[in-house]
């Protein structure tokens, strides 16, 4: 049994398209931030603009797609990443803030790959926080004053930008594990916290 706060972790985010009549949602954005041993390194990112094809976005779709859609016509498949991606997502625990969406997305771009153990910061949160409001991540960081280290980490970014999510759900689950008695916590625990077990 590994403990979350000796382990290398993988924070993981994709903004996505969302469902319109027959178009199932798909990843225009991924971006990627590293925990190493309990810490967000900050020097240790990856981001890209992802093409989604000849298709609608949903108008509920957040983040600045609109403002993108040459530079999305350009943009890699997320399988065209896989070289890139390889590095960041074999072999390491994965997280991600509500873990569906992005687990969801990386076996049908990968189907022959197995990703995980999946940790997920929203089942954590609440779990450390049942009293808030609201669990969701752009709710939470302010809640728990984080974003100055979030800013610090990815300056000019905000909400619905894929690396900025991602060195946020990095960033919570960093101060999660600085709480008391989460030190002792394994990778194990946490993820079997997160599928509610």
């Amino acid at each position: 049994m590994t403990l979350a706060a000796d382990a290398q972790i993988v924070a993981l985010d994709f903004e996505t398209t969302g469902v319109v009549n027959d178009h199932p949602s798909v990843p225009w954005q991924i971006g990627l931030a590293f925990v190493d041993r309990g810490k967000v390194a900050g020097d240790y990112r990856f981001t890209s603009l992802l093409n989604p094809g000849p298709r609608p976005f949903s108008p509920y779709a957040p983040g600045r797609h609109a403002l993108l859609r040459d530079e999305l016509a350009a943009a890699p498949s997320l399988p065209d990443l896989w070289p890139q991606l390889a590095s960041w997502l074999g072999g390491r625990p994965l997280l991600a803030h509500n873990v569906a969406t992005e687990r969801t997305l990386l076996a049908e771009a990968f189907p022959i790959h197995h990703f995980g153990p999946w940790i997920d910061t929203l089942a954590l949160a609440r779990l450390a926080y049942p009293r808030l409001g609201s669990h969701r991540l752009d709710d939470l960081i302010p809640v728990l004053h984080l974003e100055g280290q979030v800013s610090e980490l990815c300056p000019g970014l905000a909400p619905h930008d894929a690396l900025y999510d991602a060195v946020a759900a990095a960033v919570l689950f960093a101060h999660l594990l600085a709480q008391p008695g989460w030190n002792s916590a394994t990778i194990e625990d946490l993820a079997a916290a997160s599928r509610g077990k």
